[in-house]
C-alpha cells in the first residue's frame, strides 16, 4: 500500500494499547494482510508513533518470542512506515528518552529485533559514553552475552577491554560470539590472539582465569583449556589472516605435537627412513630453545644414549643443553661412527629392494626438470594424441599447520620415461618471466584432452593442492576429460576373501609383527594385488620442498607415477581375473573418477583409503553428486573438536556420536569400523584417521567456518535431503529417537509429586536418589504411550497394570521444568526421551532451525511439531 492511502489518517491520539488488543486479535486469527494494514493506519493516527511502539513492546512479552512474533512484524512495518514518512524520525532531549528506553529493552530482545529498534531510535547518534555505562551495566549483572551483542551492533568494541568481555563468553562456550566481537578491528584480533596465547603458555595458571567465574551461568570449564584455547587460535589466525608468529606459545605447542608424531613414526610404527626424519626434525625444532629441549628428552626416550648423541648432533643441539651422559657421548663420536652406520645403512636398503615394486626403467630415463627450457621439451612428448600418462603430485607434509599444501613436485609417466617436475622452481622462473600462466596452460591443455588418458591415484586431492598452488587451477575439474583415477578402480576389484584387504594385510605379509612391517594400504596395496610386490612408502613424508632431492626421493616419485601405467595395461589386458568387465578400456576412460553412491558409501565398509599425500581432502565430483539420502540413513561420529557441528546434525535428525574432550582422535576410527559411521574431523587428526576407514567414510570439515556452515557444508557433500519432520527427531542430549507422550495434566502431577517428594526427602535423607527432583516412569498411570516427534513411535514401553513403565526403569526428569511452562494455555502435551528421561515440549526453536538450514530443507507432508528442551 502506498504512501497515498495514508494522506486521509491524521493524527488523533489514540491510545497504543487498543491499537495493540487491534493488532493481537488479527494476529490470532493469522489475518496476515488486515494485520499489516492496521499496523500502517494505527501508526498514522497515533500522536507520536516511536513513543506509542515502545508502549506498545512495554505492555506485553510477545515480542521476547524468538522468531517471527507479533512484536516483529510490528516493528518491520513501523520500519516501512518510517520510509514512507520521513518526517516521523525526532531529534533533541525527546529522542534521549526514547533511547534510554529503548536501550533497557535491548537486553531481552530477540536477535531478529535489535537491528530494526537501534534503526528507528536511531541508537548510534546516541551519546557513546553513555551507550559505554549501559553495556557495562549489563556486563556487571552478569549479561556477557547481551553486552557483547550490543557492543557488536552498536560497534563499542573499539572503546572495550577485549580480554575483559571475552573470557566470560569463552567460558560459556561461546567462541562464535568471540569471533564476531572482534571480527572487524583488527587490532582487536591481534590482542585477542596474544591473550590466547599467553594462557597457552605452559608455566600460566588457567584457574587464575576462571577462578572470578565459578558461579557463572551455563560455566563449562572444559571448554577452557589449553587444547580448545589451540584449536580457537589457528582457526582466528586462519580467518583474520594474521602472523602466526604471532601467538610463539600456541605455535611452539603444535610443533611439538609434530615431533611427538614423528618420533611415532620412526621408532614406533618405523615406516619413516631416518634421512627423511631428520630433514622434518631440523625443520621443525630449528634454532628454537625450547623445541631442542623437549627434542633431547624424546631422543632420551626412544633411543639409547649413544643414538641420542648422534641425532643430537645431526639436529645441531647445543652440548650445553645436554644431559651430562649425552654430552660426554657427544665427545666420544667419531666420523667412522656414521661411515659405518651409512654403510650398515645402505646395505639394509639393498637386501629390502627384493620386497618391494622396482622401476622397470633405467635411472637415465627420470628426468628432473628445472628450467623451461628442459620442460618444453617434456611437453612435445607427453602431449601426443592417444598417449597414456601416470601422473602425481608430492609436497611437504603439513603436520597439521595453517594453509593448504602447495605442490613440490609434479611427476609424469610415459613407457619409456618419467619426468620430475620441479614446480616452485618453475613457477619462479615464470614469474621472473612474466609469464605466470606458462605452467597452468600445460596443465590444462594436458587434463582438458580426451584423447590423452591420464592415470591418478585420489586425484581430487592432488588436484586440490594444485589448486591451492596455482589459482588459476580452480576451475581445472569441471573442465577434465579423459581421466581415470584408479582410486574408483581399485573400490571395483573383487578379491578373494582370503586376501584380506579390508584389514590392509596382503596374504605374504600377514605373518609380519607389528612394528617390523605395517599393513599396506592405498595404492601400495593395490600395487601389491596387481603387480605382487607393494610400493616402498617410506620416502613418502619427505621434505619435498628441500634442493636438492636426494636419490631415493627421485626414486620414490617417479615409481608412484609409473606404477600406475603397469597397473592399468595389466588391468585392461586381463580385467576378468581382477573381477572387472570386459570392456573395460572403453568404461573406465572419464568415468572411474566420479563419486560411489552415497548409500554404498554409508553403509558398506570399504577398502582403506590412501594415507598420507595420497589424497588430501574428501574427493567429490561436481558432475555426478551422490544419491540423495535422509537424515536416518546417516550417522557420524564427530571428532571432539567438531562438538558444535554434532549437535547442529543431531538437531536436524542425524545419528550423531559425539567424541568427549578426553577421548584420543583415534577412537572415532574404532566407532566408525564397529557402528558403519562416518568420521567427520578436521586439521591433523584427519591425514591419520582416513586410513583406518574404507574411502569416503572420513570428512575433512573446515574448521574455520562456523557449527551452521559446517553443518551445511557435510549435509551437501553427502547430498542428506532434511525435511521439516527430521529436525528434533533425536533427543539433543543423548541421540535417541524414541520418545513418550505425555498428557499436560499428567505431567503437573509428576511435577508436583516429584516436588513433594524431594521436600520430605530433603530433611531426613539428604543422599536419597529421591532427591535429586525426578519422576520414576513407573507412576505414569494415565500417560499413554504415543507417538513421538514427526510420527516415531515410542518404543520400549511396557504396561504394568495402570501404570506406564520405560524400559529400564527410566526416570523422567521433570523437576526440571519451569512452572510457567504448564500454565501455557496451548501446550497440550509433552515428550520424554526413553532413554535419558529428558522432557520436551511445544516451543520456538523449530522455527529458528527451519530459519536457518531453509537452503537444505525439502518440503515435507508431515505434521510439524515443535520442542524445547528441559
Amino acid at each position: 500500500m502506498n504512501q497515498d492511502s495514508y494522506s486521509s489518517d491524521q493524527p488523533t491520539g489514540q491510545d497504543p494499547l487498543l491499537l495493540l488488543k487491534t493488532l493481537h486479535l488479527l494476529w490470532t486469527k493469522h489475518e496476515l494482510g488486515k494485520l499489516k494494514e492496521e499496523i500502517r493506519r494505527g501508526f498514522a493516527r497515533l500522536e507520536d508513533p516511536l513513543a506509542g511502539l515502545l508502549a506498545m513492546l512495554e505492555s506485553s512479552n510477545d515480542w521476547e518470542r524468538k522468531g517471527h512474533s507479533l512484536g516483529y512484524c510490528i516493528i518491520t512495518e513501523l520500519q516501512l512506515w518510517i520510509k514512507a514518512h520521513p518526517a516521523v524520525p525526532q531529534s533533541g532531549t525527546k529522542l534521549k528518552k526514547l533511547q534510554a528506553r529503548v536501550l533497557g529493552m535491548l537486553s531481552q530482545c530477540p536477535a531478529n529485533l535489535l537491528d530494526p529498534l537501534i534503526s528507528i531510535y536511531q541508537l548510534h547518534t546516541a551519546d557513546r559514553n553513555y551507550l559505554l555505562e549501559h553495556v557495562s551495566h549489563l556486563y556487571l549483572q552478569g549479561h556477557y552475552k547481551e553486552a557483547a551483542v550490543l557492543s557488536i551492533k552498536l560497534k563499542l568494541q573499539p572503546d572495550q577491554d577485549v580480554e575483559k568481555m571475552c573470557i566470560p563468553l569463552l567460558l560459556q562456550d561461546k567462541a562464535n560470539l568471540v569471533e564476531d566481537y572482534v571480527a572487524e578491528h583488527p587490532e582487536l584480533q591481534r590482542k585477542l590472539l596474544q591473550t590466547l596465547d599467553t594462557w597457552c603458555e605452559p608455566s600460566f595458571n588457567i584457574r587464575d582465569i576462571t577462578r572470578p567465574y565459578q558461579g557463572l551461568s551455563r560455566y563449562k570449564p572444559e571448554k577452557f583449556n589449553r587444547r580448545v584455547l589451540s584449536k580457537l587460535v589457528f582457526r582466528l589466525l586462519e580467518r583474520f589472516s594474521v602472523d602466526p608468529a604471532l601467538c610463539p606459545n600456541v605455535i611452539n605447542q603444535r610443533h611439538l605435537r609434530t615431533l611427538n608424531y614423528l618420533f611415532y613414526k620412526r621408532f614406533v610404527e618405523k615406516t619413516m627412513t631416518e634421512e627423511n626424519w631428520g630433514d622434518h626434525i631440523q625443520s621443525t625444532v630449528g634454532e628454537n630453545r625450547w623445541l631442542q629441549e623437549h627434542l633431547v628428552q624424546l631422543l632420551l626416550r626412544h633411543c639409547n644414549v649413544r643414538r641420542a648423541a648422534q641425532w643430537a648432533r645431526h639436529c645441531h643441539v647445543p652440548p650445553e643443553m645436554l644431559p651430562p651422559t649425552v654430552a660426554e657421548e657427544l665427545q666420544k663420536l667419531h666420523i667412522q661412527d656414521r661411515v659405518e652406520e651409512v654403510t650398515k645403512a645402505k646395505n639394509y636398503e639393498s637386501s629390502k629392494k627384493k620386497d618391494y615394486y622396482q622401476l622397470p626403467i633405467p635411472r637415465e630415463n627420470i628426468h628432473f626438470l628445472q628450467t623451461w627450457e628442459e620442460t618444453l621439451q617434456c611437453w612435445e612428448k607427453v602431449l601426443q594424441p592417444g598417449q597414456v600418462v601416470g601422473v602425481d603430485m608430492e609436497w611437504k607434509p603439513s603436520f597439521g599447520m595453517v594453509g593448504k599444501p602447495r605442490v613440490a613436485l609434479l611427476q609424469i609417466a610415459l613407457k619409456d620415461e618419467v619426468f620430475l617436475l620441479d614446480v616452485p622452481r618453475l613457477l619462479e622462473q615464470a614469474e621472473a618471466e612474466r609469464e605466470k600462466e606458462k605452467l597452468p596452460h600445460f596443465i590444462q591443455m594436458l587434463y582438458s584432452d580426451a584423447a590423452i588418458t591420464k592415470l591418478g591415484y585420489g586425484m581430487s586431492g592432488d588436484l586440490s593442492s594444485l589448486a591451492a598452488t596455482c589459482s588459476a587451477l580452480k576451475e581445472m575439474e569441471k573442465q577434465m576429460q579423459g581421466v581415470v583415477d584408479l582410486l574408483a578402480v581399485d573400490k571395483q576389484l573383487q578379491w578373494g576373501k582370503d586376501s584380506q584387504k579390508v584389514d590392509g594385510l596382503s596374504p605374504e605379509h600377514s605373518h609380519e609383527k607389528k612394528g617390523v612391517r605395517q599393513p599396506e594400504k592405498g595404492l601400495s596395496l593395490l600395487v601389491q594385488h596387481v603387480l605382487g610386490k607393494p610400493l616402498d612408502k617410506r620416502e613418502q613424508l619427505s621434505n619435498w620442498e628441500k634442493r636438492p632431492l636426494r636419490e631415493e626421493q627421485i626414486l620414490y616419485a617417479a615409481s608412484d607415477a609409473y606404477c600406475l601405467l603397469e597397473i592399468y595395461e595389466r588391468l585392461c589386458k586381463d580385467p576378468e581375473s581382477f573381477g572387472l568387465g570386459s570392456d573395460l578400456k572403453e568404461s573406465l576412460v572419464g568415468k572411474q573418477s566420479k563419486k560411489p553412491r552415497a548409500k554404498k558409501q554409508l553403509n558398506k565398509q570399504e577398502a582403506p583409503s590412501p594415507s598420507g599425500q595420497e589424497c588430501q581432502g574428501p574427493r567429490s565430483e561436481p558432475s555426478q553428486p551422490p544419491a540423495p539420502i535422509s537424515p536416518q540413513e546417516f550417522s557420524v561420529v564427530c571428532d571432539n573438536m567438531l562438538q558444535g557441528l554434532g549437535r547442529y546434525l543431531r538437531c536436524l535428525g542425524v545419528d550423531v556420536w559425539l567424541l568427549d574432550n578426553e577421548d584420543d582422535h583415534r577412537k572415532a576410527a574404532e566407532i566408525a569400523r564397529q557402528e558403519g559411521r562416518v568420521i567427520l574431523t578436521s586439521g591433523l587428526p584427519y591425514q591419520t584417521l582416513r586410513s583406518q576407514v574404507g574411502e569416503g567414510r572420513c570428512f575433512s570439515v573446515n574448521c574455520s567456518k562456523k557449527a551452521k556452515e559446517q553443518a551445511l557444508q557435510v549435509l551437501k557433500h553427502f547430498n542428506v535431503q532434511v525435511s521439516p519432520s527430521d529436525i528434533f527427531s533425536r533427543c539433543q542430549v543423548c541421540n535417541c529417537n524414541k520418545y513418550l507422550k505425555v498428557s499436560r495434566e499428567r505431567m503437573r502431577q509428576l511435577v508436583e509429586g516429584s516436588r513433594q517428594t524431594s521436600g520430605e526427602h530433603s530433611a531426613g535423607c539428604p543422599g536419597s536418589p529421591s532427591c535429586n527432583g525426578t519422576a520414576r516412569a513407573a507412576v505414569c498411570d494415565t500417560a499413554q504411550p504415543g507417538h513421538a516427534p514427526h510420527g516415531r513411535q515410542a518404543e520400549g514401553v511396557e504396561q504394568c497394570g495402570a501404570a506406564t513403565v520405560l524400559a529400564g526403569d527410566m526416570v523422567l526428569q521433570v523437576a526440571a521444568i519451569p512452572p510457567g511452562v504448564l500454565d501455557r494455555a496451548k501446550l497440550t502435551d509433552f515428550y520424554c526421551c526413553t532413554r535419558c528421561g529428558k522432557v520436551f515440549w511445544e516451543g520456538s526453536h523449530f522455527g529458528r532451525v527451519v530459519s536457518q538450514f531453509q537452503d537444505v530443507l525439502v518440503a515435507s507432508g508431515d505434521t510439524q511439531s515443535v520442542y524445547e528442551l528441559s
